[in-house]
């Protein structure tokens, strides 16, 4: 079989990334342009600023991807690209950019949901997993927990009704006064501290999440005692949360009689999550995720998800658009 290589671009928020991988698993570039440094100083990301500063990088980024894997644009056999969800304008370079690429260069385009993406994440660090397994999406902006059927097929178990749990370490991060990105300086705070603060938590009939209320807690607990210890209050707040990941989580494995379980998203490099998943083990579950640097957006994850899908016959025309609020399954 031909050896098929994939060149993708992300820029769904405010990492703009190009990737060669070949067949889908083994990635000879992986080049990331951070802009974090950029928007700490205004607590989150700036959509307007995260395009521009896209718009700026794009070009050289992908350069470089192929610098790196020492292979020309004609060797690329395919063009991949995020076209959603995420902000529209950041989305949309990368759309832009992608297209162009594909007519210029006579290559076929295939558009992947950036969710897709996270989950392929996975099939580059084990190059042992196959479908079909469950997967806990943890991100900033998701969280949702899916059965993996195929490559490109996925049925959603349960998701939040509120807030992601990204979205709660990032705003207990800020009321706190940790600063943004708030998980990363969540989960370090949260090494010094005991697990001494109750903290609510929820339950519903189904595979559903919430961390409204958790993080609500958390921020009146702060607001009424400014004083209180802060890595106890992280502590305490990460345990519940994880707690609530993995309750739902083993349910759903207990159900379908699935033993791998998977983690994706930037909230799966977080090491006390990571550790908890992993006790699963001696339960006899196999688990899953990604090193650090794929668990955060990057275009490998990207190239890989489209691999799937080129081989699957899935491309895209030239009319292609971002789609901000892009759904799992679409």
């Amino acid at each position: 079989m031909k050896d098929i290589y994939v060149l993708g671009i992300e820029s769904s928020c405010d990492e703009t990334s190009s990737a060669i991988v070949k067949n889908g698993r083994e990635v000879l570039s992986n080049v990331i342009n951070s802009q974090i440094a950029i928007h700490e100083q205004f607590g989150g990301v700036v959509p307007e600023i995260a395009s521009r500063n896209h718009t700026e990088a794009i070009s050289k980024v992908v350069k470089e991807s192929l610098n790196k894997a020492q292979i020309s644009m004609e060797q690329i056999d395919v063009i991949s690209c995020t076209y959603g969800p995420g902000l529209v304008g950041a989305l949309l370079v990368g759309v832009s950019y992608a297209k162009a690429l594909s007519y210029a260069l006579k290559k076929p385009l295939v558009a992947t949901n950036h969710i897709h993406g996270h989950i392929a994440a996975n099939y580059i660090s084990h190059p042992d997993l196959e479908p079909p397994f469950l997967c806990l999406i943890i991100s900033g902006g998701h969280t949702h927990l899916v059965h993996i059927k195929t490559y490109t097929e996925f049925e959603i178990l349960g998701k939040t009704r509120d807030d992601a749990v990204g979205e709660a370490f990032d705003k207990v991060a800020r009321v706190i006064g940790l600063g943004y990105p708030g998980g990363p300086k969540v989960d370090k705070l949260a090494k010094e501290g005991k697990l001494n603060i109750e903290l609510p938590k929820t339950h519903f009939d189904n595979l559903d999440f919430s961390f409204s209320g958790i993080k609500t807690a958390v921020i009146n607990l702060h607001h009424k005692n400014p004083n209180i210890n802060k890595a106890d209050l992280c502590s305490s707040f990460e345990k519940v949360v994880t707690e609530e990941l993995l309750q739902n989580t083993l349910k759903a494995a207990k159900s379908l009689k699935i033993d791998k379980i998977a983690l994706a998203g930037g909230v799966s490099a977080n090491t006390y999550i990571r550790n908890e998943f992993l006790k699963l083990q001696n339960k006899g579950y196999k688990i899953y995720y990604p090193e650090p640097v794929l668990c955060t957006d990057n275009a490998a994850m990207i190239a890989s998800s489209a691999y799937y899908k080129y081989l699957k016959g899935e491309k895209t025309d030239l009319s292609l658009n971002a789609v901000p609020n892009l759904k799992i399954n679409e």
